[in-house]
C-alpha cells in the first residue's frame, strides 16, 4: 500500500500543477499513513487498502484525461481543481481510519 499511496501523492502533485496550485507539503500523518495502517491491522487496515485502491481508480483516469486536455493546448485548470478537491476529500476520509491515541494497535 505504501508505494501506491506515494504514487497517488505524486499524481496529486501533478494535478495541483495543472490546476495552477502549489502542491502541499506532506504532513506526518499523511506520509506515515501506510505504516500506521499496517501497524494497526484489522478492519482499519483492510478498509484503508480498499480506500487507497478506490482513490487510485479515480486518480489514474482523471490524471490521464487532464494530461490529454493539456496536450491539446487547452487549459485543464477547472477540471484539475475539481479532481484535486475530490482527492482531498477522499484522502481526509482515509485519514479518519487512523486510530485515536490510546487505542491499542496490533503487536
Amino acid at each position: 500500500m505504501s508505494m501506491k499511496w506515494s504514487a497517488l501523492h505524486d499524481a496529486a502533485a501533478v494535478v495541483c500543477t495543472l490546476a495552477g496550485l502549489q502542491p502541499e507539503p506532506r504532513k506526518p500523518e499523511v506520509r506515515n499513513f501506510p505504516a500506521i495502517m499496517r501497524d494497526t491491522g484489522g478492519w482499519r487496515c483492510e478498509l484503508a487498502k480498499q480506500g487507497v485502491d478506490d482513490l487510485a481508480a479515480i486518480m489514474e483516469p482523471g490524471l490521464a484525461a487532464l494530461l490529454a486536455v493539456s496536450a491539446r493546448g487547452q487549459s485543464p485548470a477547472a477540471a484539475a481543481t475539481a479532481l484535486w478537491h475530490e482527492f482531498l476529500v477522499a484522502r481526509a476520509g482515509l485519514l479518519t481510519l487512523i486510530p485515536p491515541l490510546g487505542i491499542k494497535r496490533r503487536p
